[in-house]
């Protein structure tokens, strides 16, 4: 999710300081609109690249939503760079797991890995998680969005400046998180 005040994620964002004060010339302290305008927007990533950029400009995504406008953006980029042989692998979100979502890239993806078979809970695992979002975000110019237009517009720009060799390491890292997390079985990898 991203509004014209910027991308704020509560649970990931964190600033280490002694006290306030620090926090607050770090970064902190931010002024929001009340009411800000916000997208929803997907993006998938692989090796070989990121993914055209989905935007949803009014309302949620629910399961039939993503696999109408999500499902068959992520066959076609995937099948583009890999032909058939390749593996989708998606997140936890509740409109990947549901059944319907399931059922449609069992059917449909040359190879998918099932949310029976995926960390529920792994952002360790996902390059988007733990490298591109935060890589997207800081391309993008906050200082100039004044609208939903122009968030949308900055958004597709800095899709594209995402750099190629960003996009490799972060995705050559997952082999080595994955053994990082079957040696901890299973804990969140700490820094």
């Amino acid at each position: 999710m991203f509004d014209i005040d910027g991308v704020y994620n509560s649970q990931n964002d964190r600033i280490w300081a002694v006290d306030r004060s620090e926090a607050d010339i770090k970064g902190g302290t931010r002024q929001k609109r009340k009411f800000p305008q916000k997208i929803m927007v997907w993006l998938g990533v692989c090796s070989k690249g990121v993914s055209p950029l989905v935007i949803f400009e009014n309302g949620t995504v629910d399961h039939d939503r993503y696999i109408k406008e999500v499902l068959p953006i992520a066959l076609k980029f995937g099948n583009g760079m890999f032909g058939n042989d390749w593996t989708f692998q998606q997140d936890g979100a509740r409109t990947h797991t549901h059944a319907k979502s399931q059922e449609w890239c069992a059917k449909q993806f040359p190879s998918f890995i099932d949310k029976d078979h995926r960390p529920p809970n792994s952002p360790d695992l996902n390059p988007l998680d733990y490298c591109i979002w935060n890589e997207f975000a800081l391309l993008v110019k906050w200082d100039t969005m004044t609208s939903k237009t122009t968030l949308i517009t900055a958004l597709k720009r800095a899709v594209r400046e995402i750099s190629q060799d960003v996009v490799e390491k972060s995705c050559a890292s997952g082999t080595n998180r994955l053994h990082r997390l079957s040696q901890d079985k299973g804990n969140y990898i700490r820094y």
